[in-house]
């Protein structure tokens, strides 16, 4: 019997082992300095770039319509700019990947990355899906009927 207990004893430290290691590397991963980032909107930006310094030291991200005609790329850089109920915000995304193949004029995108004192998003992180790619399709009562000639 004793042998048997041993076995127990030793399969409960090697289980116990393994969950202090998953709680620990669970903590640290979401404790660490700059692994949160907060949502804000373009107006929400603007407002607490003019009340205080902390917004220029937050991981954001930040969320609107990619402005016609804006997109310029200087080879993995993507300067636009990003427009949301009246305001705009210039971005200048200089990330690790190519920006994804919906980023293109009106698309919907967000852009994680940090405000510049400079009034320029800087993002390295782009996500962006192109609105006509995701609206509903059409039911045959709301496409108007085919003229006859």
């Amino acid at each position: 019997m004793q042998k048997q207990q041993a076995q127990y004893l030793r399969f409960g430290i090697a289980i116990s082992i393994i969950v202090v290691a998953v709680v620990y590397l669970a903590y640290t991963g979401t404790k660490m300095p700059g692994s949160e980032s907060y949502y804000v909107t373009i107006a929400e930006l603007r407002q607490q770039s003019a009340t205080g310094d902390s917004i220029y030291r937050q991981r954001l991200r930040v969320a609107g319509n990619v402005t016609p005609g804006s997109i310029r790329r200087h080879g993995s850089r993507v300067e636009f700019t990003l427009s949301e109920a009246g305001q705009t915000l210039p971005v200048i995304y200089s990330g690790m990947e190519a920006p994804p193949d919906t980023f293109k004029d009106e698309a919907q995108a967000l852009a994680e990355g940090q405000f510049g004192r400079d009034g320029v998003f800087h993002a390295t992180g782009l996500q962006a899906k192109c609105a006509s790619k995701y609206a509903p399709k059409q039911t045959p009562a709301s496409v108007p009927p085919a003229q006859k000639s």
